[in-house]
């Protein structure tokens, strides 16, 4: 059995200058199947990824459940993440296919949610995404580039139960 987390001393727990705490997630994605391996401790097979920030790191870390809640000292609060996560991985599947979305003036495919615009671009190193909020300002555009528009459309539904789970009212 793997032990995932600092009391395993695996990766990148053992190296000195990561910082082990006071890390931020800042998305979390589903895989669809375990795919990765945690970044930090290197070893855990993952199907959801967290991704966490921190300020004294240069790199964000694709992460496993555990390991991200002892990076930001709040295991329950990542469990919780990936629990959202994983109920909505049927509604997740039909994402791509929901009524709503539509074809801009520009070509773009965008829908509308419970008050958050989604909007995917093609790019000419794939597929970029943004959501944002009109009625706060908010905008998050995709970190990445996707090399299907389907998997940047999952992508912005997996940012989408983030935003939620940040903000459950």
């Amino acid at each position: 059995m793997t032990i995932e987390g600092p009391s395993g001393g695996f990766g990148k727990w053992s190296q000195a200058g990561v910082p082990h705490r006071g890390w931020s997630c800042i998305d979390i994605e589903d895989l669809g199947a375990p795919d990765e391996t945690c970044e930090m401790c290197e070893r855990q097979e993952i199907r959801y990824v967290h991704h966490m920030r921190h300020a004294d790191y240069p790199d964000v870390l694709r992460c496993g459940c555990v390991c991200a809640g002892h990076m930001e000292e709040d295991l329950a609060g990542a469990r919780r993440r990936e629990t959202a996560l994983r109920n909505a991985a049927g509604r997740r599947r039909a994402w791509p296919n929901r009524k709503g979305w539509k074809i801009s003036p520009r070509g773009n495919l965008h829908i509308k949610v419970d008050g958050y615009h989604v909007t995917v671009f093609r790019k000419s190193k794939g597929w970029g995404a943004v959501i944002s909020v009109p009625a706060t300002g908010y905008e998050r555009f995709a970190q990445r580039f996707y090399p299907t528009v389907t998997a940047a459309q999952l992508a912005t539904f997996d940012y989408l139960v983030f935003l939620r789970s940040q903000n459950p009212d």
